[in-house]
């Protein structure tokens, strides 16, 4: 029988978004025939235990080796103009390993799971079709807290460019993303592949039947979009917001806070929660404030999957298949944002959450991904 084969180049957990994105992918594959998952040991000690449920699914770990070796192989990666980021990730075994696997008989095809794994198979995508599912494109990968220098950017795209080149096909998270990949590579085949959850595995949050004052916000802290979102609403939204509704409360959960306080009591920090489903079902609208960054707001599908009402930029949901005023409430600037969330909080976006979900279900389950995957 045919079997897949995806690489990866950290042990698959679910403690953030590139995680989350793998795992989806990784279940919708599964649906459709045997799956291998060659993955380096980095980032944690053992896969999330959702991964030994996956039927189907073939667990290959690697433990990477240090010294010459190691060193020998970044070299050799750096000479093929991988910018120094990702060929520190590459190790010898996942490049020997991804080698032999990909050769089994029955094999059908090999996916690289990020960038890092993408520079392990670019000598492996001379000799067979490697598929590479992107997470971002283009300058997104640049954090605007660290300050990369011009040749650092220009030696990404030359990489970029050439993993898009040489893959048989790229996926990409969100329509956004798929034209700026074109713009790159215009020849490169794109296909659509965004971000999902397991919607089937929610349970929609009962819709309250009285006004509500408790706000939601979700992400990886440690990703400056979501603290430039942050920032846009703590110090600009939420005092237009209290003038009218002192009792609002906002709760922010997510690892990556760090050393930052509230300016505010009625700003919670909780930090990374295990069990998000508590804290969808005590929300009265989640925040998507996000005006930077690329790919889809993982959270923003996860809202919609729990039907609790979502406020949003139009920039956090440029890449989404939802509209306005349909599926979530809009606020382009700070004054418009607050009226949206005051609209929320008043019971007026409980048809919204519920074609939400409606939304979520239809186009960002796994089941869904399995369909726009299927070769």
């Amino acid at each position: 029988m045919t079997r897949d084969l995806y690489i990866s180049s950290y042990t698959p957990t679910l403690d953030n978004g590139r995680s989350v994105r793998t795992y989806t992918c990784i279940r919708a594959l599964a649906m459709l025939r045997p799956l291998d998952l060659l993955y380096t040991s980095h980032g944690a000690d053992e896969p999330s235990p959702q991964y030994t449920q996956i039927d189907g699914l073939k667990l290959y770990p690697i433990h990477p080796s240090r010294g010459l070796r190691r060193g020998t192989t970044y070299a050799s990666v750096r000479t093929r103009g991988v910018p120094r980021i990702f060929a520190r990730g590459v190790n010898p075994e996942i490049v020997r390993e991804a080698a032999r696997l990909a050769a089994k008989p029955g094999r059908g095809r090999v996916i690289a799971g990020d960038l890092i794994a993408a520079a392990a198979l670019l000598p492996l995508a001379r000799r067979r079709p490697i598929i590479y599912n992107a997470h971002n494109v283009g300058p997104t990968y640049f954090d605007p807290d660290r300050p990369s220098t011009r040749w650092s950017r220009i030696e990404f795209t030359r990489f970029e460019r050439r993993v898009l080149r040489v893959s048989v096909e790229s996926w990409m998270v969100s329509r956004h993303d798929l034209q700026t990949a074109r713009g790159m590579v215009p020849d490169a085949c794109l296909r659509y592949v965004p971000n999902a959850v397991d919607v089937a595995a929610i349970d929609p949050v009962a819709i309250p039947s009285e006004a509500g004052c408790r706000l939601l916000m979700l992400g990886d802290f440690s990703y400056a979009p979501n603290r430039t979102g942050r920032a846009f609403l703590v110090d600009e939204v939420l005092p237009l917001v209290w003038r009218e509704r002192p009792d609002v409360q906002l709760s922010l959960v997510g690892r990556g806070s760090g050393d930052w306080s509230s300016p505010d009591p009625r700003v919670k920090v909780a930090g990374f929660v295990e069990d998000l489903a508590p804290v969808y079902a005590q929300a009265d609208c989640v925040i998507v404030p996000v005006t930077t960054g690329g790919g889809t707001p993982l959270k923003f599908v996860e809202a919609l999957a729990y039907q609790v009402p979502v406020v949003a930029t139009p920039f956090a949901a440029k890449g989404l298949e939802v509209t306005a005023g349909k599926h979530y409430l809009q606020g382009s600037d700070a004054t418009s944002f607050a009226a949206a969330i005051l609209q929320a909080l008043r019971g007026q976006a409980r048809g919204l959450a519920v074609e939400g979900r409606l939304i979520a279900d239809a186009e960002y389950s796994v089941q869904a991904l399995a369909r726009r995957i299927a070769a």
